[in-house]
């Protein structure tokens, strides 16, 4: 495999550029590690059926069994599916609302979700600021008393944790559920993809509503990530003043450096998403991100025990085919209503955080590495390139790695055996 050193190949690496021509900021281009933080009224209850990871069921079974425990609120309107049936057992069919007065948020320590996120090297933090459910976890304007502040835990829940995570020497961003909201929006529960897009809000109030609460938490919190979910009011995608485009504009001007994701129903992305199992034709390009939960749901599920939670070592190797085809991932705990971190979570978490903090120098300004770079005896590996190093992630301490002098060229091989377990 070795080549004269002229015909060595340079060290390329990913530059990977939006919708509007405009390149990740060089922060996003190195991050390879995000915490998504899944936290909300749907805490209280916590249940969903773990029937399997998004995009692997088939459609027409995936709402009536909806493993997100945050989609509790639609879930429990489809007659018939287990999620009606275990709230008419355990709460006797009480209205979703009632859930948000019993959230407390007792336990509740930014600083201590902080440090954790911290020590598994992870680069930035998106926590959920308002989900389908309409809860606002800050005081959002327009939103009544469906708030954290006027309700429930009774304060502004974004706030400290954003002081927190920054003070850990993390970015900070924000989840907003733009395309959905139960609360505002008097329409029948999704049972297919394709009510999605039949009854999201689309009129320009509701576009005037969540442009507001957008516009608020850029003003209050300015996050390096603007997150949004689903889509985005169709009245609001023509240009001109109070536009989805002049948001954005406002966004880009106060965070220079912020970057966008793809889920707006308009080109204003700096970066594209996928999600379990759906969405992987976004993955083409470098610069994407690939969210999920330890387990099947993002929101904290009482049911999901060690046996549907990633394992380390399943951390880890996701962590490396992520990190090696390009991308980042922005990978979800959901805290109990109290606010802690469950200790099935914080267990993976904290049994990777050695073997993450130590891989992670090691992929900034990474590239590829073609597959026939590398010879090796073991089952499953993956590589990648940055201008010192190429490494290689192989599934065992005992795997024999070559990798040829043309994909070296001067840099020093790093050969990365995944955890034990």
């Amino acid at each position: 495999m070795s080549r004269t050193p002229e015909a060595r190949a340079a060290h390329s690496p990913w530059k990977p550029v939006g919708a509007t021509g405009r390149p990740l900021p060089a922060w996003a281009t190195d991050a390879t590690l995000g915490i998504f933080v899944h936290w909300g009224t749907y805490s209280v209850p916590a249940w969903a059926e773990p029937s399997g990871a998004l995009g692997a069921v088939p459609d027409d079974e995936w709402f009536a069994h909806n493993a997100y425990a945050e989609w509790y609120a639609n879930t429990i309107r489809i007659p018939g599916s287990p999620a009606a049936d275990h709230h008419v057992r355990e709460y006797g069919g009480a209205p979703y609302e009632a859930f948000l007065d019993a959230w407390r948020a007792e336990a509740y320590d930014p600083a201590d979700w902080a440090r954790l996120f911290a020590a598994v090297g992870a680069d930035y933090v998106v926590p959920t600021t308002k989900h389908h459910d309409g809860v606002a976890l800050w005081d959002a304007p327009g939103a009544g008393d469906r708030t954290t502040v006027a309700r429930g835990p009774a304060r502004d829940l974004i706030g400290p944790l954003a002081d927190a995570v920054r003070a850990e020497g993390l970015r900070f961003g924000v989840y907003y559920s733009g395309g959905l909201d139960w609360a505002v929006t008097d329409f029948p529960p999704h049972r297919s993809t394709a009510d999605l897009e039949r009854f999201r809000p689309k009129d320009a109030a509701y576009h005037a509503y969540a442009a507001r609460q957008v516009a608020d938490l850029v003003e209050r919190y300015r996050p390096d990530v603007l997150w949004n979910d689903i889509d985005w009011p169709d009245a609001g995608k023509a240009p001109g003043l109070g536009s989805l485009d002049a948001l954005i504009a406002r966004y880009r001007e106060a965070v220079p450096d912020g970057i966008v994701n793809d889920r707006w129903g308009a080109d204003v992305w700096d970066y594209r998403t996928s999600e379990y199992d759906a969405h992987t034709g976004n993955e083409a390009e470098p610069g994407w991100e690939h969210c999920r939960g330890l387990g099947f749901s993002f929101g904290f599920n009482r049911v999901e025990d060690a046996s549907l939670t990633l394992s380390p070592r399943e951390l880890a190797r996701l962590y490396a085919d992520v990190v090696s085809r390009g991308g980042r991932l922005l990978l979800n705990v959901g805290p109990t209503a109290a606010g802690e971190i469950p200790a099935v979570q914080r267990r993976t978490l904290e049994g990777a955080a050695g073997w993450l903090t130590a891989v992670k120098p090691h992929t900034a300004g990474r590239g590829p590495v073609a597959a026939d770079g590398v010879e090796t005896d073991a089952a499953w590996w993956r590589a990648w390139a940055t201008p010192e190093h190429v490494v290689v992630v192989v599934d065992g301490p005992g795997a024999s790695v070559r990798v040829g002098d043309d994909v070296l060229a001067g840099r020093e091989a790093i050969v990365v055996p995944l955890p034990a377990a």
